[in-house]
């Protein structure tokens, strides 16, 4: 089958409420053909189903990623909540390494953790939505609960699996 393979990480069901909420409240209705998410690969050779169902079936053996929302980001046209995690990061380094040589440019190079709420919009109403957001942000703790595979069809995605996180969970630092 053909369409890439897109690795995402998925959130607790109290956090993605909050964040799909956000996503269903604010991202233009006619584009907004996702859930909330976390992209953290965008795209995987189709060949490479198997196999990336092997990698991220033994990654979820691993405690869950201690993750924070620790602020907005301005995209021009749209808005998204930055995500920090340590714990994430050398996840999707593990990811990367085992699929060296298989990845595109664009997600071989850094990655900028984030979920969108807003995007494809006015970039006044972006401005507006980042400015009265950020009168109240607070910076807030993210359940990261698993390792979702998806694969792309042109806008939609179609969800292949997903695995949980099943170590012991760390406490925040």
């Amino acid at each position: 089958m053909t369409g890439a393979l897109i690795v995402s990480a998925e959130f607790g069901a109290k956090d993605f409420t909050w964040l799909d909420g956000q996503r269903r409240r604010y991202f233009p209705p006619d584009r907004n053909q996702l859930a909330a998410h976390l992209t953290m690969f965008h795209a995987l050779p189709p060949s490479a189903e198997d196999e990336a169902r092997r990698v991220l079936a033994q990654l979820g053996t691993a405690p869950p990623p201690r993750a924070m929302v620790a602020g907005l980001m301005n995209l021009g046209r749209g808005v998204a909540y930055r995500i920090v995690s340590d714990d994430l990061e050398q996840v999707r380094a593990s990811i990367a390494e085992h699929f060296r040589g298989s990845l595109t440019s664009q997600d071989g190079q850094g990655w900028r953790p984030h979920v969108t709420i807003m995007n494809k919009a006015k970039s006044s109403d972006a401005k507006a939505l980042l400015n009265g957001l950020e009168a109240t942000f607070q910076p807030r703790p993210l359940k990261i609960a698993g390792l979702a595979l998806h694969r792309y069809l042109g806008g939609p995605w179609e969800k292949l699996g997903s695995w949980s996180f099943r170590g012991p969970a760390q406490a925040l630092r």
